[in-house]
């Protein structure tokens, strides 16, 4: 508990860092994808299909990929502890409002500015932990964690707003996951330290465009951004419409169980926690392989029209997600050399472009080819994705074969 000043005193410093990024973590996903599960009820409500109601989703995380990069600069300058604050605090404070979007055109202006505000939180995160922890070990286990809290805040609220939904209507759901953020948002404000190596940097223009076109020649960084776009895509693509088809045959559960499944993200964040020890047993290519591997067979599964068989399908595509997302994620924070908060948010816009891309497609797959149609989307962004770990599989072997 703390003390009367708010402080933590008996919490080790390193403690305090991962539970301070779990609980901002936590109240990332929950604002980010709040709309995900009520898909179903924000559709029928404003008599629209499952790809325009998507846009609810699809709109915040391209506010956020618009706004990361921009973010991510004001952090070099402001300090990572700022921007966390005053994007969570604005975060919360439009969560407040959503409810009360009187039409679709408005939730989604008003999600699309919840996304922009968001997005001072997923680069700055990175960027805190790689300049604080000065092992690289724990610096991928403390964005494993910070994921883990990713999966935890997508899993609460999408959780919280079926059963709250299927009570009280979407509206009463959407303010209630704006006050789980909100205790999240404090939790984090009195756990997280100051920074002790942080050191603010101009903000130049021309500087930060450099740091970019830096990070963007790089290959390995490119193929890190492409695989958190893939995997994102794929993702996002098969959660956008699980509830489309859980509620209906064969299977036609409530809204309250439809959203109950998303209890499954619980997977991820054992998965994310475990990064750090399956990395330096596998190495990235093969813990990217076993990642998307265990992803596919997910989505194999998932075409049985039987509820345990999709469930387990789940099972398997959330474990391979998170593992993969927390591996390429924490080692773009470790092949940085400098710029590590532009690095980072180069990689956050790849990956909710992949978001984007994967809700909204997905969705009109869905509409048009069912759920096998599906399927074969989020596959083929898995394929993609291990196309890609097997060229640098290829291209580190050719450079070992030149060097001996």
């Amino acid at each position: 508990m703390p003390t009367r000043s708010g402080r933590f005193p008996r919490l080790s410093s390193r403690l305090r860092i991962n539970l301070a990024l779990f609980a901002i973590g936590m109240a990332t996903f929950a604002l980010l994808f709040s709309t995900q599960a009520l898909l179903p009820d924000i559709a029928a409500e404003f008599a629209v299909g499952p790809d325009r109601a998507s846009w609810t989703v699809s709109a915040t995380t391209i506010g956020l990929a618009a706004a990361v990069l921009p973010l991510s600069a004001l952090s070099e300058r402001f300090g990572r502890r700022q921007t966390m604050t005053v994007s969570v605090a604005v975060a919360v404070g439009l969560a407040a409002v959503i409810p009360f979007a009187p039409d679709l055109g408005t939730l989604v202006a008003l999600r699309a500015l919840q996304g922009a505000a968001i997005a001072g939180i997923p680069a700055s995160a990175v960027a805190y932990l790689s300049e604080e922890l000065a092992d690289a070990r724990a610096t991928v286990g403390s964005v494993g964690l910070f994921i883990a809290g990713n999966s935890v805040g997508g899993m609460t609220g999408r959780v919280l707003t079926g059963w709250v939904s299927e009570g009280f209507g979407w509206r009463a759901a959407l303010a209630a996951v704006a006050a789980l953020a909100l205790a999240a948002a404090v939790v984090y404000r009195l756990l997280l330290p100051r920074a002790r190596n942080f050191t603010p940097a101009s903000l130049r223009p021309r500087l930060v465009l450099r740091t970019v076109r830096d990070h963007l020649a790089r290959p390995l960084l490119l193929r890190l951004y492409a695989i958190g776009m893939l995997l994102m895509a794929a993702f996002s693509a098969v959660y956008t419409v699980i509830g489309f088809r859980l509620v209906a045959e064969p299977f036609g559960l409530s809204a309250g169980l439809a959203g109950s499944v998303f209890v499954i993200y619980l997977v991820g964040t054992v998965s994310s926690s475990a990064t750090g020890p399956l990395l330096e047993r596998l190495g990235r290519r093969g813990a990217l392989y076993a990642a998307t591997a265990t992803a596919t067979a997910g989505l194999l599964l998932s075409l049985a029209d039987h509820l345990a068989a999709v469930l387990a399908g789940l099972v398997l595509i959330t474990a391979g997600f998170f593992f993969g997302h927390a591996v390429a994620s924490g080692s773009v924070s470790r092949t940085a050399a400098h710029g590590k908060a532009q690095a980072s948010a180069l990689y956050q816009v790849a990956y909710y472009l992949g978001s984007s891309l994967g809700g909204t497609l997905g969705a009109s797959v869905f509409r048009h080819a069912g759920w096998n149609g599906l399927v074969l989307f989020a596959t083929t962004a898995l394929l993609l994705t291990a196309a890609i770990t097997l060229y640098a599989t290829h291209r580190a072997r050719v450079t070992l074969a030149k060097a001996a």
